[in-house]
């Protein structure tokens, strides 16, 4: 089973997840501090929420959530033939899991991984190493670290 993934930026984690609790009918899979994530059944969708007070409402990023290591690197593969270039990340730490992935851009900077979890973790994770400016203690795996904004 595949399904797409939706983070979001949120101002009050708590709001948040009091909404989409109600609007989709279930509770989250995980919550963490800064951070939570609903395995929605229906329609298929993994929506995380991630605080960043000042930017609620904004996309954090997009995915494609995949069951196993070897579609993430079918994916690589298949994006890499077709002239897309692709940032990958094995064996990372990100939100709270750790995961095998792979990052494209979309022409207007959207930013999309496919990736799998491989196991869940009690750290949130670092920033991926496709950042291109330093990163400070604040920078997530999530976090566009190139704006200084959430991706």
């Amino acid at each position: 089973m595949s399904r797409i993934q939706l983070a979001l930026n949120v101002d009050d984690l708590d709001a948040a997840i009091a909404f989409y609790s109600r609007l989709f009918n279930t509770s989250p899979a995980k919550v963490k501090p800064g951070y939570a994530n609903f395995a929605i059944a229906e329609p298929p969708l993994k929506l995380v929420l991630l605080e960043n007070p000042g930017r609620g409402g904004s996309i954090n990023h997009l995915g494609v959530e995949v069951e196993s290591s070897e579609q993430v690197h079918a994916e690589i593969a298949r994006l890499t033939e077709a002239g897309m270039f692709t940032e990958e990340e094995i064996g990372t730490t990100c939100c709270f899991a750790t995961q095998d992935k792979v990052w494209v851009t979309a022409p207007d900077s959207e930013r999309w991984e496919v990736y799998t979890k491989l196991a869940d973790t009690e750290t949130f994770g670092t920033a991926p190493a496709f950042a291109t400016v330093p990163l400070t203690d604040t920078t997530s795996c999530c976090t566009d670290a190139r704006a200084g904004n959430p991706s």
